[in-house]
């Protein structure tokens, strides 16, 4: 039987974690597994929770959002740790690449009897991170901006604070001149962003890479071009369901490692968490990370 440590953060939507966690907790161990639960201060003391759990054996449950799961997940990538998601933050996007279910009792059944299986993760470069490892998607560009604005937005629900953010980061926008590096091969290319993704989902359920898969051992870098800004914002709504590849100006490129660099100060962002600027290097690792689902 499987014992679990679900990784909890109090202040970043700990409630909604919470309150996801106790029906699945209750049918985790009526089935006679031992669920403990940790409080992290933060997503630092969270990795480290983690990394304890996961090295005395235990299942290792990221409880929350995107953010949650990336810090979990990284923590865990390159180690013999099983991690499990419990999707209860605003956005899931990892938890949807992964097709778990919000259902307690068939997230239960999938925790407790399902096959780990290896995904790949990405390991992040730059200024500030130093070999992190995380699990969706790096992206630098409009999108950075607008889920900055989304993060700073705790009064809305989540498709509101994306939607608002979008719209601010949007018509605030100039395009940035980027250099992006892939496996060596450098393009240059003026736009909006360049998304580096490991998984397909990203934005609260924007399908970005619809091509992109978590053991092909290949990072999918998804560049969107200029444009007028009113096209922009016809391609924002393609990506509900990824029909936007097929304009001129989205390019897709891929690769093992790709360095992004641009003319200005720009944020990017990893796993919903946007909190440096570039330049960074992400680069995959192949199925480093052992995940139920």
């Amino acid at each position: 039987m499987r014992q679990f440590t679900a990784v909890v953060n109090p202040t970043a939507g700990g409630s909604a974690g919470v309150a996801a966690l106790i029906p699945l907790a209750r049918t985790l161990r009526a089935a006679g597994a031992e669920v403990e639960v940790e409080y992290s201060r933060d997503l630092d003391h969270a990795r480290e929770l983690a990394r304890r759990s996961g090295e005395r054996g235990r299942v290792v449950l990221g409880v929350g959002g995107d953010g949650m799961a990336g810090c979990v997940g990284g923590a865990l990538a390159g180690t013999q740790a099983l991690l499990g998601l419990v999707p209860a933050g605003r956005g899931n996007d990892f938890a949807r690449a992964l097709g778990l279910p919000s259902d307690p009792d068939r997230l239960a059944d999938i925790l407790l009897h399902g096959e780990p299986k290896a995904v790949d993760a990405i390991a992040v470069e730059s200024a500030i991170h130093h070999g992190t490892a995380v699990l969706g998607s790096v992206y630098a560009g409009v999108d950075a901006v607008a889920n900055r604005h989304a993060n700073r937005s705790r009064a809305l629900p989540g498709a509101a604070a994306y939607y608002v953010g979008g719209l601010r980061a949007v018509l605030s926008w100039r395009p940035a001149s980027y250099r992006i590096t892939v496996d060596g091969t450098p393009y240059e290319r003026r736009g909006y962003t360049t998304v580096v993704a490991n998984s397909a989902f990203y934005g609260f359920g924007r399908l970005i890479a619809p091509d992109a898969r978590l053991d092909d051992g290949l990072l999918d870098v998804v560049v969107i071009n200029h444009a007028p800004k009113r096209l922009f914002f016809t391609v924002m709504n393609e990506l509900k369901t990824g029909s936007h590849i097929r304009r001129p100006q989205v390019e897709i490129l891929r690769g093992k490692e790709v360095r992004i660099e641009a003319d200005r100060d720009l944020p990017y962002g990893a796993d919903g968490e946007v909190d440096a600027t570039l330049p960074v290097t992400a680069r995959v690792l192949p199925g480093a990370l052992t995940v139920l689902y």
